[in-house]
């Protein structure tokens, strides 16, 4: 008997979603009897019934193109504008599911989007998703989707870089992507020689990276590449940080929460031009002209990487086979070289950071790179 099964992608856009559903659609017509339907633009495509039969020529000639052919959106099922209000909309998604005769329902997303395909599964929904994030940082999975594209833009960025600091004998820092999580910044400082590269597990000492800048202009080195990590922050705000969060925690009364968080909300604000300021605070400390590159969304575009293609073609395939077997509420995690279903309860609110005594840690010192601390 056919099997219905929906899919989705949510949250941002990242290289390999199309040759994920490629994998799904293909695996279900070819190796399985399963019929797909497509709802665009995340969850809101959902709430809405605006959907797509995925058939063979849908799929066709699309596993080289970025982005993905549903659309997406950051829609959170729970929590949805609808009207001016916010308003918990998943009964009128499983309406949907249920109205197409669904079988399964196939989220890819990054951290946020297993957070709310749970909250679908808690209603009763045969919830599957897949790992997509360049940040690469979902819990219980070696690699996520899109990671490797967006690591070799940034080391491509990193490498172009590198002759205008040495020509003009300045500082360039370059901010990359990853938001909490330092994988991305860590892999293409490594890979594109950056100098110096500070990511958020290790909270840095501005006086530490001036003192490397300046001993490699001691040494006849008049330019050097800081790549930095979104995430990334000086120990006075780390403390800073932990502190507001300590009494966000601890507050009791309405207004008392309110206040802390209003305060937690204006710290953050603020941080959205740490790489600016510290670039102000270099030419100060080291006396050398300074640069910053802000990477962005570029990060995001273009073209799949072989790796990234050959990842989405196995975890869409393989979570046809799950569906196939009546396999659902997991996430379609990598392990080594294979996919192994993990329970998504295991994946929902965690996240997967740079350990400090990580090999990559542990490589960038080994070459003499400067990690701030």
């Amino acid at each position: 008997m056919t099997k219905n099964v929906g899919v989705l992608t949510a949250g941002g856009d990242t290289p390999g979603l199309n040759a994920a559903l490629r994998g799904l659609g293909k695996s279900a017509m070819y190796k399985y009897d399963l019929q797909l339907v497509g709802f665009y633009d995340g969850f809101r495509g959902l709430l809405h019934d605006r959907s797509i039969l995925l058939d063979d020529s849908t799929l066709s000639g699309i596993l080289t193109i970025g982005g993905t052919i549903l659309g997406t959106s950051r829609d959170k099922p729970h929590k949805m504008d609808v009207g001016g209000k916010l308003q918990d909309m998943r009964d009128a998604m499983v309406d949907t599911y249920n109205r197409h005769h669904l079988d399964a329902l196939v989220c890819m997303g990054g951290g946020g989007t297993q957070k709310n395909a749970y909250g679908l599964m808690e209603k009763g929904l045969n919830i599957i998703t897949l790992p997509k994030t360049i940040d690469n940082d979902i819990a219980n999975t070696d690699v996520t989707l899109g990671f490797d594209t967006a690591l070799g833009i940034a080391t491509e960025a990193i490498d172009r870089l590198h002759s205008t600091a040495h020509s003009h004998h300045r500082i360039i820092l370059v901010e990359i992507m990853g938001h909490n999580a330092g994988w991305l910044a860590l892999g293409s400082g490594i890979a594109g020689g950056a100098d110096v590269i500070l990511i958020p597990e290790i909270a840095y000492d501005i006086h530490n990276i001036a003192d490397a800048i300046l001993d490699r202009s001691r040494s006849g080195k008049h330019f050097s590449i800081v790549a930095v990590s979104e995430g990334a922050m000086s120990k006075e705000d780390r403390k800073l940080e932990k502190g507001l969060v300590e009494s966000k925690q601890a507050a009791k009364e309405k207004k008392e929460k309110e206040k802390t968080r209003k305060a937690l909300e204006e710290f953050y604000s603020t941080q959205s031009e740490r790489t600016l300021k510290l670039s102000r605070e270099l030419e100060k400390l080291t006396g050398l002209e300074s640069r910053v590159t802000i990477l962005g969304y570029v990060q995001r575009g273009g073209t799949p990487s072989a790796r990234d293609r050959l990842l989405g073609s196995m975890i869409g395939g393989s979570a046809a086979a799950l569906i196939a077997k009546g396999t659902s509420g997991v996430m379609v995690s990598v392990k080594g070289q294979t996919t192994k279903p993990v329970k998504l309860e295991t994946v929902v609110n965690k996240r997967r950071k740079v350990p400090t005594d990580h090999l990559w840690v542990e490589t960038a010192r080994r070459v003499g790179t400067c990690l701030g601390d």
